[in-house]
């Protein structure tokens, strides 16, 4: 009994912190639309209905949700290396400044620019992008 009500009372504390603190509740809120950003994020690469397991199997399920979790980690790594790129490229220090704050206040998770349902061309003219990284020769 003791225990419930000590943690009805850090419970009670932390509400009317909420309640009496501005700057706590745009904190959570920052932190649940992050949140609430990934899960579109990852409805948006899931192909057919993301609700639904298509595998059933759970080796399968695994399998499949690997190969989301690694599209996710190559959209998010592009966005930082173009977002790095456009960085050491900035004309002027005005122009890095402003970069720096579009960066730090918003999120590597943006899918926009990212063809998700079209026709993909690995051949090497296509794989050379604007970073200027070329494939890896293969082996002859």
């Amino acid at each position: 009994k003791a225990l419930k009500a000590f943690g009805q009372i850090v419970k009670s504390i932390f509400i009317l912190r909420y309640l009496d603190d501005v700057q706590l509740r745009q904190d959570i809120e920052k932190q649940l639309n992050k949140v609430e950003l990934s899960n579109r994020f990852t409805r948006a690469i899931a192909v057919g209905n993301p609700r639904e397991f298509m595998h059933a199997e759970k080796e399968d399920q695994e399998i499949a949700e690997s190969c989301n979790r690694l599209i996710k980690n190559a959209i998010i790594c592009w966005n930082y290396l173009y977002l790095s790129q456009k960085l050491t490229t900035a004309e002027n220090d005005n122009n890095k400044q402003i970069l720096l704050r579009a960066i730090s206040t918003h999120s590597p998770m943006s899918w926009a620019h990212i063809n998700l349902l079209g026709e993909y061309d690995f051949s090497d003219e296509k794989l050379k992008d604007s970073f200027g990284i070329k494939p890896p020769k293969m082996a002859a």
